[in-house]
């Protein structure tokens, strides 16, 4: 097929929008602000060949991690030369798109500080680490131990005549083992041990420990550390030097015992401070609002290949020697494809909320205002388990949208799943933190006899009354496009899994065995509270003043095709709880074909207004000009097994057996 025509295929996508693509990137990236801002640091990445990218696949792992030092050096060197601000120097990190040890410096290492150190620690540490005098990791997982953090054997034994503390690994299974950045970058680290001391375990406690020299990188005596090996996938996360560590009997100042919430006295003893230990929740809620807001980008990425290329590939169809049909036009593809587009505008605006949410927690927190503490861990947990689950199966059904092509590492698509499916394990693993829900859940429902009422997202869980026995007023299939109508299906839904959840485990012998037993249904029930969270966040959304012809409009479509997909994914929850009738279900599914059918002329433009550079997407699937053949055959020679006519190995491997002279051994 002619280039030229790949383009004109595109441009009459594009042209056949029926709303102000500027104007929806403004509602995408949050303000016109925020776009330019985009442009300008996602242009600077792109035009620096330093930054080049389309060979990750290609290397070996050290030339693999040497990229990445290089790239994170000059990065630095960038942002320190054009004076940029906090804001323009995480998008131009982000644009270079590059697993590294940076990422758990300014991610888990600087915020630990700030959210656990003293004012005189944090004058001390922060501005060595603002200015890459220090590099930190975050070591916290053990060979034997991840999400049972209490469970870390690392000790940290308090030692009066010295006044240090004394860091151990007593055994193998002690060694810390997974943080990234610790095999091979970072100086120092906030290490999570035991704290001991007088005899007695404290629990664990976060040390600031320096692990390498500054001068040699060498590490310091006591100290046995290295990277943990090869992980999944070509390239994808092995540019970061995930590590394992070892202690033996390192001493360190008791003031690097991060104290504010607690310290060890001079003379050993352990004392509180007056710092409540609930703000411990503002770095947790700020680590997994970014990660929330992580798993929007990873999958409106995938989507964006997806669906530009499904506007380009053609595939059987034609009659009389006339032109195929497009992928995007055939119903499975839509029914597939357009609730991941859905999703990825979801969990954008369900990702603003929690910014908004972190912000609002750490000022009542401050104020020592705790009444929304538990709401905010629910959220925060809960919608870092669903958000990243879903992305790292919608990227790989997003592969699978692309045919045989989406199996290319040209494609984009397998990099990007094994870069990202990480997440659905670190800073949580997804089931531990949905039964961390549940128990919240379990625990605002016994409130309720007591007469304490419920806030913000759970507000709902106060209107059990109405909600255990409403009826969904949906007549017709246009019914379900009534907000009122979707979000009270979907709060008694989770309302009726959560109560019969609790009526069962009432009946066990104790509580804990009832939640052990009923641990499945639990899950569901979490997913099914969170999942109402994100469909009443972009209702809340669509609701707002949008400006841009048709903007609003396209959202509302979007909003309905997400809370219709997930209902027809779970219909047999909402008809097991009587919260809908199969006629209502099947009338859900009605309307949900008619929502395809007016978002196929808008997908394009839709992806466009992610606004992603052709350099950051990494596609030869998803380019802007939708030139994808041609792209691919020029990709396919840049293989290093292409280099050479004949292959190396022909002279001893393929000859002999072609020319049948081959040695055969006797036996």
């Amino acid at each position: 097929m002619d280039a030229s025509a790949e383009v004109d295929h595109l441009a009459a996508e594009r042209s056949a929008a029926r709303f102000d693509v500027e104007a929806m990137k403004v509602a995408w990236a949050g303000s016109r602000h925020a776009v330019e801002v985009g442009d300008r640091m996602a242009r600077l990445v792109a035009s620096d060949p330093v930054f080049r990218k389309d060979n990750r696949t290609m290397l070996s792992r050290k030339d693999l991690f040497k990229d990445t030092l290089r790239k994170a050096a000059h990065a630095w060197k960038r942002i320190v030369e054009l004076r940029l601000t906090e804001e323009e120097a995480g998008m131009l990190r982000l644009y270079v798109d590059q697993p590294g040890y940076v990422d758990l410096h300014w991610g888990m290492f600087v915020p630990a500080i700030k959210g656990q150190g003293t004012e005189e620690q944090q004058k001390k540490w922060l501005p060595m680490a603002y200015k890459f005098q220090i590099i930190g990791c975050y070591a916290q997982t053990e060979l034997g131990h991840g999400s049972n953090v209490q469970g870390l054997e690392t000790t940290a034994t308090f030692d009066p005549k010295t006044d240090e503390f004394v860091i151990h690994s007593p055994t193998l299974t002690s060694s810390k083992w997974w943080p990234g950045g610790l095999g091979k970058a970072s100086t120092h680290a906030v290490v999570y041990a035991r704290l001991i001391t007088e005899g007695k375990d404290y629990g664990i406690h976060g040390f600031i420990v320096q692990l390498r020299s500054l001068e040699d990188h060498s590490p310091l005596p006591g100290i046995t550390l290295g990277d943990i090996g090869g992980k999944f996938g070509s390239g994808a996360y092995n540019s970061m030097d995930n590590g394992v560590l070892r202690f033996d009997h390192v001493r360190i100042p008791r003031d690097q015992m991060l104290m504010r919430l607690s310290q060890v006295t001079r003379e050993g003893k352990y004392v509180h401070s007056d710092v409540p230990k609930q703000l411990l929740y503002g770095t947790m809620v700020f680590v997994r609002q970014t990660i929330v807001a992580d798993a929007s980008k990873a999958l409106s990425r995938a989507v964006c290949i997806a669906v530009r290329y499904s506007a380009i590939r053609k595939q059987f169809g034609s009659q009389d020697g006339g032109p195929e049909t497009k992928v995007l036009d055939y119903k499975t593809q839509q029914s597939r494809l357009f609730p991941l587009l859905a999703s990825a505008y979801a969990f954008r605006f369900v990702g603003d909320w929690l910014k908004w949410l972190y912000m609002d927690v750490t000022q009542k927190l401050e104020a020592k205002d705790y009444s929304t503490l538990q709401e905010a861990h629910a959220c925060t947990a809960g919608l870092k388990a669903v958000t990243t689950s879903a992305t790292a199966d919608a990227i790989e059904e997003c592969r699978k949208l692309c045919g045989g092509h989406g199996y290319l590492n040209s494609s984009g698509l397998p990099e990007l799943f094994a870069v990202y499916v990480p997440a659905c394990t670190y800073e949580g693993d997804n089931i531990v933190l949905l039964l961390q829900v549940a128990r919240i859940l379990m625990k605002t429902l016994s409130q309720l006899t007591s007469g304490k009422q419920p806030v913000g997202t759970m507000a709902y869980m106060g209107n059990v009354q109405y909600l255990m026995q409403c009826k969904c007023a949906v007549n017709t299939a246009e019914d379900w496009l009534n907000p009122v109508a979707i979000q009270e299906a979907f709060e008694a839904r989770a309302l009726r899994m959560a109560v019969n959840c609790a009526q069962n485990i009432g009946q066990a012998a104790n509580q804990e065995e009832g939640f052990y037993e009923r641990s499945p249904d639990l899950l569901e029930a979490a997913v099914a509270h969170i999942q109402l969270v994100i469909v009443t966040k972009f209702i809340s959304k669509v609701q707002q003043d949008i400006p841009g012809p048709g903007v609003k409009e396209q959202l509302q479509n979007l909003c309905n095709v997400y809370a219709l997909y997930i209902l027809h994914k779970h219909l047999g929850d909402f008809l097991a709880t009587g919260c809908i009738t199969p006629k209502q279900g099947a009338l859900a599914n009605e309307q949900l074909g008619k929502l395809y059918a007016q978002v196929r002329p808008n997908a394009v433009a839709l992806v466009d207004a992610f606004n992603y550079t052709d350099h950051y997407l990494g596609s030869v699937l998803g380019r802007y000009d939708g030139n994808v053949y041609p792209a691919l055959y020029e990709e396919a020679w840049k293989d290093p097994l292409n280099e050479t006519v004949v292959p190396e190995g022909y002279h001893e491997y393929l000859r002999p057996l072609l020319k049948q002279q081959l040695k055969l051994s006797r036996l």
